[in-house]
């Protein structure tokens, strides 16, 4: 429902309605991280930033109206480095403004060397059940190499008190690191399944555009694998994480059955969530349609502005029906669940076109099962980004 009371229905409504708070501040950044966060040597002022985040909270309400949120995101930056007392009163914000759902799933990205056994009972006590943890790598040599803080024995204890406070748990983990080999990364991965993990991230490592890594690439400083070592690594992911009970359910994520990340579940099937904090995105259903949100990116300026304006937007789009569909596509495929095509024409405004859904399924890219529903296959995936800009063509 909108601010008025009256329904707004969309194609994707049953996806949920998702909040994302982002916490711009990192201990220090990392040379491959092009993500919204920054490095404060002062302490952060964290009761300011909590009443600009309720502030903003606020402002989301008054657009969206009565919304039941489903899951409920801490990333960042490093939303660890916050007292667990903000993590509660941020949540107390969210709760005053929306209902949230019973059983809802509140996430908090954390770094291993911000772990502590009493800080992660109070992140529990304030009503997080679910953490995210940047492990990375499980060798001291690459962690060194991609500018991490921890160690690999650090890492693993902070897995170990994650699986001992919530009942859910993930970790990232990069790979096509630097003269990293198939061989290597799949022992790697066998040790890091073996800790009892329900859900895994696996990024293959890409040079960001302003990064660290980037200026060291130019340079030649810095060797990453090829594209056939990198596809070898790509299909040991698949092979290990498949065979000890983990496959994909998107792309780059992998998890038992029911342990899926439901917020991004949220983002990947097109539903509806609401972007707080510094350079936080949003995409509401309002009145004008579906709006695409941004916010400022600077947490000193995010901050002055909430506290002149009431919100930290910067920008905000109503999307047209071919961007709306172009979003769908780009989001839905990189799930292994797929598409239903009948959702992109609601969005679109127009079908997918015909003979190019027939040539991709005949190259055997796209699979289209009984039901209808598109699905990338094996063989796709790893040239996704032509998939979805052939389709949405």
């Amino acid at each position: 429902m909108n601010a008025a009371g009256r329904a707004l229905t969309h194609p994707t409504a049953d996806a949920g309605f998702g909040v994302y708070l982002h916490w711009p501040f990192c201990a220090s950044k990392c040379p491959y991280c092009d993500f919204n966060s920054h490095v404060r040597h002062a302490q952060v002022d964290e009761p300011r930033f909590i009443a600009a985040f309720e502030r903003e909270i606020a402002h989301n309400a008054a657009l969206t109206g009565p919304r039941e949120v489903t899951s409920i995101f801490f990333g960042g930056g490093t939303p660890s480095l916050m007292r667990p007392a903000t993590v509660g009163a941020i949540l107390d914000a969210v709760a005053k403004h929306w209902s949230v759902a019973p059983g809802a799933e509140i996430s908090l990205e954390a770094n291993p060397t911000s772990v502590e056994a009493e800080r992660f009972r109070g992140y529990r006590d304030a009503g997080v059940n679910r953490v995210s943890l940047g492990v990375q790598a499980l060798n001291d040599r690459d962690l060194r190499r991609l500018g991490r803080m921890h160690t690999a024995a650090e890492a693993l204890a902070a897995v170990r008190i994650a699986a001992d406070t919530f009942e859910r748990y993930s970790y990232d983990l990069i790979y096509a690191r630097p003269h990293q080999t198939p061989a290597e990364w799949a022992a790697e991965l066998e040790e890091a399944i073996g800790y009892a993990v329900e859900h895994l991230s696996l990024y293959q490592l890409t040079i960001e555009p302003g990064t660290w890594f980037e200026r060291l690439f130019t340079a030649g400083k810095l060797t990453v694998p090829d594209s056939e070592t990198g596809r070898a690594l790509y299909d040991v992911t698949q092979e290990v994480c498949a065979r000890r009970g983990l496959p994909a359910y998107e792309i780059s994520n992998h998890a038992r059955p029911g342990a899926e990340c439901r917020h991004n579940l949220v983002y990947w099937r097109y539903g509806e969530y609401a972007g707080i904090g510094p350079g936080a995105h949003g995409r509401l259903v309002t009145d004008k349609g579906r709006v695409a949100t941004a916010t400022i990116r600077g947490p000193e300026e995010w901050l002055s502005a909430v506290e002149r304006d009431g919100h930290g937007v910067e920008s905000r789009e109503t999307l047209s029906e071919e961007a709306q569909g172009d979003e769908f596509l780009l989001m839905g495929l990189r799930l292994v669940e797929g598409i239903d095509p009948a959702r992109f024409a609601a969005l679109a405004g127009r079908p997918l076109d015909a003979g190019r859904l027939d040539a991709l399924i005949a190259d055997g890219l796209i699979t289209r099962d009984a039901a209808g529903r598109l699905r990338v296959s094996e063989a796709g995936f790893p040239v996704l980004d032509a998939l979805v800009a052939d389709l949405a063509a």
